[in-house]
């Protein structure tokens, strides 16, 4: 069957990838991991200056120089030796521990929690759009030139032609008046037109700024007004989900079985895959979960540093618990599935559950994709809830239930199915 998952579980699995990297991110393994890296770079650039220090060092330094350059080189490369077997025993506990970790987790989802409860919006920036265009400078007109007539002479100078020169400086002041004042009523128009253009431009450029920053208003209200709706919509869709679930809709069940699937995050050194199918009138789910090959997970037991060939090198995980392991984390992962579906379905609407963990792979006699069965087994809610799952070894599980198994998963040997599986082991 080929893995999907409905619209809320891949929602949900979305937002489980993202809690398990903070989950990640906090553990005590991660911070050892980023410690030995720190360190591993540390010791790699003391190293890189012992270099540079050595090359310029004088012939009589050379030698010292160079034997700090060689240890720091040491540590350096021993350092990452650290950080990658950091890395290795965090991948091996977490193999050695899929079913404990979901052990002390409720897997059942409150439905009501994938609502939206509200709505966040981004503030609105206008940037540029909320800064008027300057104010134009009202502009600075000169006074206004006033006519002055020549003072009239009296007495004496009145009587020896001082009346017609009066009359020659009157006409000669009118002459200058006209003049001035009409340079400066140019010169006033010149200074209003190019004030008024100014104006008529302001005015262009804050109706275009006005304008745009009411589209961009607009269109930010109604991003905020799709948003809102896309919320309605999606919380409405969980309503229709949560009541359809109460009335045993079969669609709901299947989705709902979809979204518990979707919260359980395994280890990214060990990715399960679900695939699944509800049955209303047997009340049965059909649980298919695939599991990584053998030849995925580590086979290295450590890693050492060779001072002699300047080398990683590894040792190899023995064959015997490469096998055990491998073997131990399918029925882990068998368990798991069944605990977290019976565990998460609370209205019990689901009664049993058939399930098959098994390798999606290559058969190696037709070249073409096959999938291997390595566990194929029937539980019922009843029964398994009796379980005490903390004290179990999973294997033993499994076969009180009276599972299919494989003989050696390690080797991809399918489970063997001839006696059935409905009938509970002895």
């Amino acid at each position: 069957m080929g893995k999907r998952r409905g619209f809320f579980a891949e929602m949900n699995y979305q937002a489980q990838q993202a809690e398990k990297r903070r989950r990640q991110q906090q553990a005590a393994a991660h911070r050892a991991h980023l410690a030995a890296q720190r360190q591993a770079e540390q010791a790699m650039r003391a190293y890189e200056r012992a270099q540079v220090a050595a090359a310029r060092a004088s012939a009589a330094e050379k030698k010292a120089a160079e034997r700090e350059a060689a240890r720091l080189h040491v540590e350096s490369r021993l350092a990452e030796v650290e950080s990658m077997n950091t890395d290795l025993a965090s991948d091996l506990a977490d193999i050695d521990s899929l079913l404990a970790w979901t052990l002390g987790i409720d897997d059942f989802v409150d439905l009501e929690s994938l609502k939206i409860s509200k709505v966040e919006h981004p503030p609105f920036i206008p940037r540029g759009l909320a800064v008027p265009a300057p104010k134009v400078t009202e502009p600075h007109y000169a006074p206004e030139p006033v006519y002055q007539e020549p003072t009239a002479p009296s007495g004496l100078s009145a009587m020896l032609g001082g009346k017609k020169r009066h009359q020659q400086a009157i006409e000669e002041a009118r002459a200058a008046f006209e003049n001035a004042h009409g340079y400066w009523e140019r010169t006033r128009n010149a200074v209003h037109s190019s004030y008024l253009k100014e104006m008529a431009h302001r005015e262009r450029l804050e109706a275009k700024r006005v304008a745009e920053l009411s589209a961009a208003e607009e269109k930010y209200k109604q991003e905020c007004e799709k948003r809102e709706a896309e919320a309605s919509a999606h919380n409405a869709k969980v309503s229709k989900l949560i009541n359809d679930l109460a009335f045993d809709v079969e669609s709901a069940i299947q989705e709902y079985v979809g979204i518990v699937l979707s919260n359980s995050v395994y280890p990214e050194v060990f990715p399960v895959e679900h695939d699944h199918a509800f049955n209303l009138a047997s009340r049965e789910l059909t649980l298919t979960v695939s599991v990584p090959e053998p030849s995925t997970i580590p086979a290295v037991k450590a890693y050492r540093y060779v001072k002699a060939k300047d080398e990683i090198a590894s040792t190899d995980l023995p064959v015997r618990e490469k096998k055990e392991r491998y073997a131990n984390a399918v029925w882990q992962v068998a368990v798991r599935s069944l605990h977290e579906v019976f565990e998460a379905d609370r209205a019990g609407k689901v009664h049993s559950i058939a399930l098959t963990v098994g390798v999606d792979t290559i058969d190696p006699a037709t070249g073409r994709p096959t999938t291997v069965p390595l566990v194929i087994v029937a539980a019922d809610r009843e029964t398994f809830n009796s379980f005490d799952l903390a004290k179990v070894i999973p294997q033993a599980t499994l076969q009180h239930l009276g599972a299919a198994m494989s003989k050696s998963p390690f080797g991809l040997v399918p489970a063997d199915t001839s006696r059935g599986i409905r009938v509970r082991g002895q």
